[in-house]
């Protein structure tokens, strides 16, 4: 394996991870405003 294939699957990996993060992120705090917002 080279240098170069290894940083490419690297920031390939760490985009995926930013986007889940992401994704994760607003759709936590999505739930949690319609849970909130549905309380009364």
């Amino acid at each position: 394996m080279d240098y170069g294939w290894m940083s490419h699957a690297l920031m390939w990996l760490v985009g995926l991870m930013t986007v889940c993060a992401t994704i994760g992120a607003c759709g936590a705090m999505f739930a949690l405003g319609r849970s909130n917002y549905r309380k009364d």
